[in-house]
């Protein structure tokens, strides 16, 4: 697996793990959702607190970089949980971001 594939499905499952627990969030306080799920939400957001941790950069370079996948996965989740149909306005910020993502994420060690 390339460097870039490997960093990039990492923070797609971070990004995963931080929107199910705040989605879940979202049901519990918006649509009236039961409380219990607040435990998978707490599941969900301590699993995307440990994967940041597994990332091979500074902390400060990884949330940089996390940003740039974290809005390409918020995408595909308002397309395919939520039904929201995208426009070419969002593919083209998240190519962008994924660009930006890649840039700050491959660098050279030394740099």
């Amino acid at each position: 697996m390339t460097p870039l594939l490997r960093v990039t499905a990492l923070f797609a499952l971070t990004a995963l793990a931080e929107i199910l627990g705040c989605y879940l969030v979202w049901l519990i306080v918006r649509a009236g959702k039961p409380l219990w799920l607040l435990a998978p939400a707490v599941a969900a957001l301590l699993a995307f607190a440990g994967l940041l941790t597994l990332h091979p950069h500074a902390a400060g370079r990884t949330y940089a970089a996390y940003g740039g996948i974290y809005i390409g996965v918020a995408l595909l989740w308002l397309r395919w949980v939520e039904g929201v149909a995208l426009s070419r306005w969002d593919a083209l910020g998240a190519a962008l971001a994924g660009a930006g993502m890649a840039v700050i994420a491959l660098q050279p060690p030394s740099a």
